[in-house]
């Protein structure tokens, strides 16, 4: 008689198998159909997550369903390997999102962004000018000033009186300090100005690269960053204590398959 445990795993596994095959062909379609740097960046992520899953809810499936122990032992330390890693990371991300946040500004909806304030990890990695590439390339091909662009006619107050994402404010305006004259949400004025700031030399309406270069812009990011791997580490508790389950009821399934092969006739197999 197979064991309930073989019969989860096996269930489990067979819906991840299944899971893995849309989530390669999209990293193959990326990778044919990709046509700028942001998604050319998640093609391998996608494709190597795809074939992960594929492999490791393989070794699952057989080794639960057909008693074979060494597939099902290699499944295990695979999982065992995952919830390490995961737990790892959970920690890790809310570690490096613990500093940062907007700084409020009197009379306005949106708030500004200082490089500074982040944690040193995440301020190495934009500043890597290969990696700030990447991610400029993303945001400009995603037109995340489009919904500014479109308002050239706002009156100044409305525009103040905006709620701005983090990204917007800190990439599709100049920073609030270097008093720049309105002209437009985009479209800003250069006055003689006492801030130090590089930001405001970096500020460019001409050219329409606006504040991509700035370190208000990279600040806004991190911003975004932080919330959404804050978003993510509780969802990977969640997901780590399925795990964990999983984990365990994966163990009892590789104990049934060793008892099964040693003692084969024993529980009437042939």
């Amino acid at each position: 008689m197979v064991r309930v445990s073989n019969n989860l795993i096996g269930i489990l596994n067979f819906v991840t198998f299944l899971l893995s095959i849309p989530i390669l062909g999209a990293g193959i379609w990326l990778a044919n159909r990709a046509s700028s740097d942001c998604e050319k960046f998640l093609e391998k992520p996608v494709i190597a997550l795809g074939v992960f899953l594929m492999v490791v809810s393989l070794a699952g499936l057989i080794g639960a369903c057909f008693r074979v122990s060494w597939l099902l032992w290699l499944y295990l330390l695979v999982m065992f390997l995952l919830i390490v890693l995961l737990f790892c990371f959970t920690i890790f991300a809310f570690v490096v999102t613990n500093k940062g946040a907007g700084e409020v500004l009197s009379g306005k909806g949106y708030k500004d962004y200082k490089l500074g304030d982040y944690s040193n990890w995440l301020q190495k990695r934009v500043n890597n000018n290969n990696n700030w590439r990447k991610i400029k390339s993303c945001l400009m091909d995603s037109h995340v000033c489009k919904s500014l662009n479109d308002t050239t006619s706002e009156p100044m107050e409305e525009f103040y009186a905006r709620h701005l994402s983090s990204i917007q404010s800190g990439c599709c305006k100049p920073p609030t300090a270097c008093n720049f004259q309105y002209v437009s949400p985009t479209v800003w004025t250069k006055t003689n100005t006492t801030s130090l700031l590089s930001d405001c030399n970096n500020w460019d309406n001409p050219t329409g690269s606006l504040c991509f270069n700035c370190d208000s812009c990279k600040a806004g990011v991190l911003d975004n960053l932080k919330k959404d791997w804050k978003k993510v580490a509780v969802v990977n508790i969640i997901f780590l204590i399925f795990l964990i389950i999983v984990y365990s009821v994966g163990c009892c399934a590789f104990r049934n398959n060793r008892e099964d092969n040693a003692y084969p006739r024993w529980k009437g197999y042939p």
